[in-house]
């Protein structure tokens, strides 16, 4: 099973709360983290108490680099008055993995496949949530933004 975090994070193991809780309170705590599994070397997301390729119960916490391409993102249309419109994408990570999310910074019609974008931890009222920022607008965001990589 996964090892507990350092105690200085904070974080439980996933053996004390689950994998997904583990997931999100790391994410509560502006770190992003996915899975890699010791037997067969292989990175999984969304959090799972056995690797899916190969069944192994060796799953580790590791925070990837961010980096990750859109693989697909349709815009969902919302009235004015309540945000107007946001996108919905499918992003695959540098380390192998797919996940649902959003690309922020730019207009939503301005996502499109094969853009390369960059991970962040936004702190909302109701925890962290990892959104992505085109890759030109990542490494224009000074540190201390209020978001964490």
């Amino acid at each position: 099973m996964a090892p507990p975090l350092p105690d200085e994070s904070g974080t439980p193991s996933a053996d004390a709360v689950g994998a997904d809780l583990h997931y999100r309170r790391a994410l509560d705590q502006g770190q992003f983290l996915i899975q890699r599994c010791g037997a067969c070397d292989r990175s999984v997301f969304y959090p799972r108490m056995v690797c899916p390729h190969c069944g192994s119960d060796r799953l580790d916490w590791f925070a990837p680099s961010g980096a990750a391409t859109v693989y697909s993102t349709t815009v969902v249309r919302g009235r004015p008055q309540d945000g107007g419109d946001r996108n919905v994408a499918l992003l695959d990570l540098a380390e192998g993995v797919r996940m649902m999310s959003r690309v922020d910074g730019i207009a939503p019609a301005d996502v499109k496949i094969g853009m390369a974008v960059q991970a962040r931890v936004l702190m909302a009222e109701d925890g962290g949530k990892v959104v992505f920022v085109p890759a030109d607008v990542a490494q224009a965001i000074p540190s201390g933004d209020g978001v964490a990589a």
